[in-house]
């Protein structure tokens, strides 16, 4: 029988659309060219969780986010692995205080009241091993922190099959169905672009906890965290850079930023794509009569696809969002 509704993509985001539209009472058959569900980019992801943004739609995609994050595991039966164990933006220059400071007006009018402005020495009371004598202040938001993408998309899988969604793997072939939704992230096409991101981990030490919250010199966004007992070391270097000069220079700013860690070795090597639009939020909506589009997250696909899937249900069932995402037309970019 011809489903109501192609998912075109099996990644977090794919799954997470086809689980809310099952809930809603379409019948959905999900396609992806993997042998298995997450085996793109959300197969990458750190696991990095947060609502410090400095756009309301993402705000605001982040506290849904969040709700439906706190209800996982009793909505799908997988513990989602959420740790709100923060998310520390540091400063080095008072210009990069008051892009913080920006930012934390439209999270606070949005509701993120628990984010807040933090001195140099609170910024060492909540990370004790930072090294950089540069830092004059920060943000810091303790509700942020991780989750664990694979048993996102896991539970979703999972819960979509229950309620009779159908996974066809090795395959992109078209299926015939009312409606198509793209949800194939990095490899959707235009007018998203798939950007190269590199991880290095550390090899296992107990030099940092487990608890540490996600640390980022907004600067240059280079940023660390622990998972598993590793450290990933993280640089989106822009422009692009070579592998070799990159590892160079994310030793580099580990070596001065953080100095408990420049004698732990390094071990696994990995990159991944975030899925970039043009403006650096996701394309969310109808395209035409029959084609629907969740991509282009730019990044934050897996801790906001809880929110992006319920929303684009919403879209194609209700014909509106609970959420106003007029931001995310995904025709804004014409065409």
């Amino acid at each position: 029988m011809q489903p109501d509704i192609l998912i075109q993509g099996a990644g977090v985001i794919g799954a997470s659309v086809a689980y809310h539209l099952a809930r809603r009472g379409c019948s959905v058959v999900v396609v992806d060219r993997a042998p298995s569900f997450g085996l793109g980019s959300t197969g990458k992801a750190t696991g990095g969780f947060r609502a410090q943004f400095d756009s309301e739609i993402n705000v605001r995609l982040s506290l849904l986010s969040r709700e439906k994050l706190l209800v996982f595991e009793e909505e799908t039966g997988v513990d989602p692995g959420y740790a709100p164990h923060g998310y520390l933006f540091l400063a080095c220059h008072h210009d990069e205080l008051e892009t913080l400071r920006s930012a934390q007006a439209v999270q606070h009018a949005c509701g993120l009241h628990e984010a807040r402005m933090i001195s140099a020495g609170e910024a060492r009371a909540i990370h004790p091993h930072l090294g950089d004598p540069s830092i004059v202040g920060g943000a810091f938001c303790p509700t942020d922190g991780f989750l664990r993408p694979a048993s996102i998309v896991r539970g979703y899988v999972e819960a979509a099959q229950r309620l009779g969604v159908r996974f066809v793997f090795g395959t992109d072939a078209p299926v015939r169905a009312g409606l198509t939704v793209n949800a194939m992230g990095a490899w959707c096409g235009t007018p998203v672009t798939p950007v190269r991101r590199n991880v290095v981990a550390t090899v296992a030490t107990d030099i940092l906890p487990e608890s540490m919250p996600m640390t980022i010199w907004a600067g240059d966004w280079y940023h660390l965290r622990v998972r598993d007992g590793r450290v990933l070391l993280l640089w989106p270097d822009d422009p692009l850079v070579d592998d070799e000069t990159w590892l160079a220079e994310v030793i580099r700013k580990t070596e001065a930023r953080m100095p408990c860690l420049s004698d732990v070795p390094l071990g696994e090597r990995w990159s991944g794509f975030y899925e970039m639009s043009p403006d650096q939020h996701a394309l969310l909506g109808r395209v035409d009569d029959t084609h629907y589009v969740a991509n282009g997250s730019s990044g934050h696909g897996v801790m906001h696809a809880p929110a992006l899937g319920q929303l684009l249900a919403e879209i194609i069932v209700d014909g509106a969002a609970s959420l106003e995402v007029s931001a995310l037309d995904p025709l804004r970019f014409g065409g």
